[in-house]
């Protein structure tokens, strides 16, 4: 029995007054929707066949990917206070951040409005079912967040989590529903050998035994694979039975997601899980992507900034990796439904831990060129915003 169909699409009763909006927006999409679908197609070489950024509402099409940020004091969906899961790093407000606008912002794509995300909506469509998250800490950021989001409708629901590593499980026991996020950074394995830690690009069974009996399946990598000195995550790369001390990290990724993707296509079922796979986050360690040479001067990083960028087109270098992604996606035969955060994530230079990060001593706080974390996000804040689209492609 199907879980999903993959013809599923929002219909227009679900948004607010769909009809009039396209009316009253009909002008800007002209004006601005073109030019900006026009700079994502040339962001985003290819049409991948099982990609589907687009919805179709009674009305018209929608790109859920392409929009604007805006205010909205009805958010953040839920108080950093009430979800104990946060991680001491992403908990900004709890470690000090004192601005909360960042808080106040919306998605909003060009011809449409999201469905509200709705804990018990959730809880009831995904009765009995097990949800992963499968990649790195981009992929746990999801995790909690979309934990967090559902804790919120129902903060007397009997949970049990469980914690480890690489995997960990929250249950929400009413209704049989289990969250896990499973640490898989490169997806493929990494076996340890007399202390060496090697790379299998072509290996993946014993991650992929971890995953095959979850009704959804969200897998994310990206970061890891450009990782060096210190922060590198393995000492060898086992390539076509050759080992290799580096190799070009583009091909390395690239020959990793190939395994993935030959593991999604071989072992998954279609008729009883979905599969989606997360764009590559940003990080905001360049502040001429969204200053002047003056301000990049002053400011070295992420650390201060305090609202979103504006505009439609993707304001510093587009990631190369998304290129590789396209072009493996495009080529899978299980449907793989991209989550293409890329771009809007990129406007959220407002939206990182920075200093406020548990996990930051006194003095490292003290020193924000340096420590700033410019890479994960705060919660609350732009990762519920991935998982509130994740909830309009899953249900919609």
């Amino acid at each position: 029995m199907t879980l999903f169909s993959s013809d599923q699409f929002p219909s227009c009763h679900v948004f607010k007054s769909c009809l009039p909006f396209l009316f009253v927006a009909l002008l800007f999409q002209f004006q601005t929707g073109f030019s900006a679908l026009i700079m994502s197609l040339k962001n985003h070489p290819g049409h991948p066949q099982h990609r589907r950024p687009m919805f179709q509402t009674n009305q018209s099409t929608c790109a859920l990917f392409v929009g604007t940020w805006v205010r909205d004091d009805s958010y953040p969906l839920y108080p950093y206070s009430n979800c104990p899961i946060i991680d001491a790093e992403f908990n900004c407000q709890l470690y000090g951040r004192p601005d909360s606008d960042y808080l106040k912002y919306r998605w909003q794509p060009l011809n449409c409005v999201l469905p509200r995300f709705d804990g018990l909506v959730f809880l009831s469509k995904m009765r009995g079912k097990n949800v992963m998250f499968v990649g790195d800490s981009l992929g746990r950021n999801q995790w909690e967040s979309l934990i967090c989001m559902i804790s919120a409708s129902t903060p007397k629901m009997q949970t049990q989590i469980i914690r480890g590593d690489p995997l960990s499980t929250f249950r929400f026991l009413e209704y049989g529903l289990s969250i896990s996020f499973y640490r898989a950074p490169y997806l493929v394995d990494i076996d340890v050998v007399q202390g060496t830690r090697i790379l299998k690009l072509e290996g993946i069974d014993e991650n992929g035994n971890a995953w095959r009996m979850a009704d959804v399946l969200v897998f994310n990598t990206g970061h890891w694979w450009t990782h060096k000195g210190s922060l590198q995550g393995w000492d060898l790369i086992e390539s076509g039975g050759k080992y290799y001390k580096d190799m070009d990290r583009l091909v390395a990724m690239e020959k990793g997601l190939r395994t993935w993707s030959n593991w999604v296509d071989t072992y998954v079922d279609r008729t009883r899980t979905r599969v989606f796979f997360q764009s590559i986050s940003p990080t905001h360690y360049d502040p001429s992507e969204w200053g002047t040479r003056a301000t990049a001067t002053v400011t070295k990083n992420c650390y201060g900034e305090t609202a979103p960028m504006t505009g439609t087109t993707y304001p510093g270098t587009y990631p190369d990796q998304m290129r590789v992604v396209d072009e493996v996606i495009r080529e899978m035969h299980v449907p793989t439904y991209l989550l293409d955060i890329t771009m809007l994530s990129e406007l959220r230079k407002d939206g990182h831990p920075s200093i406020y990060s548990g996990d930051l001593s006194p003095t490292q706080r003290a020193n924000p060129d340096r420590t700033a974390d410019c890479s994960h996000w705060c919660l609350p804040g732009l990762p519920d915003t991935w998982n509130q689209l994740f909830y309009t492609v899953l249900f919609y």
